[in-house]
């Protein structure tokens, strides 16, 4: 009982309570020595002329200063705001201490009055008694054990000393005194009861709020940023763009805008599997952290593609993107497996490329797909060079919305070739656009622009019917090779289209080879596996287009259902050396090994053709045997002996053959 009594009056247990009892303390304990001084002078001046001038002046005086002392600490005190816990407790403990000793001084000055003059000053010294207490009960509200020290510590005297020295009418007046005392004590504390059960309250409400506004806080960057690397996002990287273009063209200041795209990462992707994949975006994203500042912003804009906003030293905005690439480009440790990347950027500066988001942007994603397609690795900067290019493809893009496809596009025939008796195997079907405005324009800078356009699909039927019109006078001994573009392969409605036309032209599906690129593939693996195992199922063959040019094209041979491999002709350039000889040798030796047909692309030279054939090369495609022709150029060159204008093979000569 007297442990808890005890820890009671210590002002031990929640701190909040504390703190907040300090808070109500401060605000109201001015008030109460307010109200001891205005008691005491009006005692004193009540009891001047009957008590000594030490005790009305001299003891009353310094009562006075002692009050006006603690009111100034008071109104000094730091603010509730500005203390914890701690403090709270040694100020109540420090103020509770003080208040007995000072609370014996009262009593005891006003007990010493009592004896001086008649009834009616003795009347006011009990009436200063009750008021002070009742004041000091109501002025201590908040804190139950200072005002309950000061109810026993001023009344218990003044009730002995009633009862040994008092009349019958005092000792009354000093018992009713107590009586209200106590009852206001108790309604104290229930006052008390319900301020500690608000402060509960409050602070139960502030965690709440200060955990919605974490939460809000948390929801806001996570909104912000990209879950897997740590990076801000795209959200996040157009709205700072916004930001950054809004406070640049105030200041007239320049900065740079920054697309940067990995390469490799699909095939890596496809390869080891997305749980592999997303620990190396996870690298990916440190390293860029590492190079991020105040000046340097990067962040994820979705995929493999990430953005930077450069904000100073722009004279070398193109070389800080170059650094950003080769720091890409090093190697990374996955899971035991060292994979090598590689990083292209565009870069594009305010004003100079443009004054809004989207021309800013765009032009730096222009820069990049440029760059990647000419020189990968790089960061190049938009420049006058780039603007001609994309006048010059809104140009293509404006007339391939006007273009009637049915009568502007046409088909020519490449013959594939038998290197050992020169008899043609096939041809390959090549799309040509003849615009009444542009006039011949080159097949990669129409695919391309299809592709953004969305007319792929228009454009592949119309060149299939075109080249299976053409393919229906051709010797039913010669097949049909058709390359399929990276949209075409993913999208269910054109192989269903190509399957229709093939059907409907009574044409043997075996007589069909599709070409695919590696690109082709990596847009979408598992969409391209579906159209392929569709369109083999009807006994139509697969060749893997370009087969070396990419970078994984060997982790292809063994996931795909393929039937062909055409090796890229930029192997037959390096075929006077040595390594270059075993390189296209061991291509071969690996499609025999795997059961595919092996075509090589780009010969032009008899010598080349004398090689190929001494290393097993059955099939071969070029300049050297025949440029892409019309039908009818092809139909009369099959009249002629492509066997006399060739030298066979010997007889007896290896089919395979490593060089040393």
């Amino acid at each position: 009982m007297l442990r808890r009594f005890y820890t009671w009056l210590s002002f031990a247990g929640e701190p909040d309570i504390r703190v907040a009892q300090y808070g109500e303390l401060k605000r109201q304990i001015p008030l109460m020595y307010s109200l001891l001084v205005l008691n005491a002078c009006a005692v004193s001046y009540t009891h001047y002329a009957y008590a000594p001038g030490w005790l009305t002046l001299g003891a009353a005086g310094g009562l006075i200063l002692v009050c006006c002392w603690r009111m100034t600490i008071w109104a000094f005190a730091p603010p509730v705001t500005a203390i914890d816990a701690v403090v709270a407790r040694r100020t109540l403990r420090r103020t509770t201490a003080f208040a007995g000793p000072l609370c014996v001084a009262f009593v005891g000055w006003s007990l010493t009055l009592y004896r001086y003059g008649g009834p009616s000053e003795q009347a006011h010294v009990s009436l200063f008694v009750a008021v002070t207490v009742i004041g000091c009960i109501f002025c201590l509200i908040s804190v139950p054990q200072t005002a309950f020290l000061v109810t026993i510590t001023v009344l218990s005297p003044y009730l002995i000393y009633n009862f040994l020295h008092g009349s019958s009418v005092f000792i009354a007046m000093a018992l009713n005194i107590v009586l209200v005392s106590g009852v206001m004590i108790r309604v104290l504390q229930n006052s008390f009861a319900a301020f500690a059960t608000l402060v509960r309250s409050q602070v139960s409400l502030a965690a709440e709020q200060a955990e919605a506004e974490r939460l809000s806080r948390e929801n806001a960057r996570l909104a912000l940023t990209d879950a897997l690397t740590g990076l801000p996002n795209r959200r996040h990287f157009f709205a700072q763009l916004d930001a950054v273009l809004t406070s640049r063209k105030l200041t007239g200041e320049r900065f740079a805008v920054g697309v940067l795209d990995l390469d490799r990462f699909k095939p890596v992707n496809d390869t080891y599997g997305h749980v592999f994949g997303d620990r190396l975006l996870t690298a990916v994203g440190a390293r860029l952290e590492s190079v991020a500042s105040k000046t340097c912003e990067v962040a994820r804009l979705g995929g493999d593609e990430f953005g930077i906003l450069i904000l100073e030293d722009i004279d070398h905005a193109r070389e800080i993107g170059q650094r950003v690439c080769d720091l890409l480009t090093e190697p990374f440790d996955i899971e035991g497996q060292r994979i090598a990347l590689g990083c292209s950027g565009g870069v594009a500066i305010f004003p100079d490329a443009g004054a809004s988001v989207h021309q800013l942007f765009d032009r730096s994603d222009y820069a990049l797909y440029h760059v990647k397609s000419l020189n990968p690795g790089t960061c190049a900067l938009f420049s006058t060079e780039h603007e001609t290019l994309i006048r010059s493809e809104r140009v293509l893009e404006a007339a391939m919305q006007t273009a009637d496809f049915d009568t502007e596009l046409h088909v020519q025939f490449q013959p594939i070739f038998c290197t050992e008796n020169m008899a043609v195997l096939g041809v390959e079907a090549l799309g040509r656009w003849t615009s009444p405005t542009l006039g011949a324009i080159k097949p990669d800078q129409f695919i391309m622009a299809a592709e953004r356009l969305g007319f792929m699909h228009v454009i592949t039927a119309s060149l299939f019917r075109n080249a299976l019109t053409c393919f229906a006078q051709m010797p039913e001994r010669i097949g049909l090779s058709f390359n399929l573009s990276a949209r075409d392969i993913v999208s269910a409605d054109t192989i269903d289209l190509l399957i229709d036309m093939i059907e409907r032209g009574n044409i043997d599906p075996k007589r069909i080879t599709f070409e695919l690129t590696e690109t082709a593939l990596m847009r979408d693996f598992e969409a391209a596996v579906a159209s392929i195992k569709r369109l083999r199922a009807l006994g139509i063959r697969i060749a893997l287009d370009d087969f070396g040019s990419g970078y994984s094209s060997l982790s292809y041979l063994h996931r795909l259902p393929l039937d062909k491999v055409k090796v890229d002709r930029s192997f037959i350039a390096d075929m006077d050396e040595a390594s270059g000889r075993n390189i296209i040798s061991a291509i071969l030796g690996l499609c025999q090994t795997l059961g595919l047909d092996c075509i090589i692309e780009g010969v032009e030279t008899d010598a080349q053709l004398q090689q190929l054939r001494e290393l097993g090369y059955r099939m071969a495609q070029g300049y050297f045997f025949a440029r892409p022709m019309g039908l009818r150029a092809f139909l009369k060159s099959l009249d002629r002996e492509w066997a006399t204008d060739f030298q066979p093979v010997p007889a007896g000569k290896p089919r395979l053959q490593i060089v040393a």
